[in-house]
């Protein structure tokens, strides 16, 4: 099953609740198509980057879900049929993308480090009296 994430815009002049009833009827499919939900992001409404039509502002929800290619297909077909989806877009996510790697922090403990390797020249001279 590979990891897919949905980001898609409703169109701001939804209610709270009319834009709470797509999100959980879109959210079905993924079930249905034998996937499994991960996590909904509902980040509410905001203003856009630029106007897309003459609307400034819209709800942004984003789906991250595993499965087949048969859901983002199915997403996608449900929302060119929504006069209230603005802009819809689906990315496959590499399952390394999940993992967080851990950077080895190199320790200045031993000769040869960049302290001791300085050029002399930076280095203050200092007389001897």
């Amino acid at each position: 099953m590979k990891l897919y994430e949905t980001g898609f815009l409703l169109a701001p002049n939804m209610t709270e609740e009319e834009a709470e009833g797509v999100v959980q009827s879109l959210a079905e499919v993924v079930p249905l198509k034998n996937g499994k939900m991960i996590r909904i992001e509902k980040w509410g409404k905001r203003r856009m980057a630029y106007a897309i039509g003459k609307a400034h502002e819209a709800y942004y929800v984003f789906f991250h879900y595993e499965g087949g290619a048969e859901i983002p297909a199915e997403l996608a077909r449900r929302f060119r049929q929504m006069d209230t989806i603005i802009r819809h877009l689906t990315l496959l996510k590499e399952t390394q993308m999940n993992v967080r790697k851990k950077k080895k922090v190199k320790k200045n403990a031993g000769p040869g480090t960049e302290a001791e390797t300085a050029s002399p020249a930076a280095e203050p001279k200092r007389e001897e009296a």
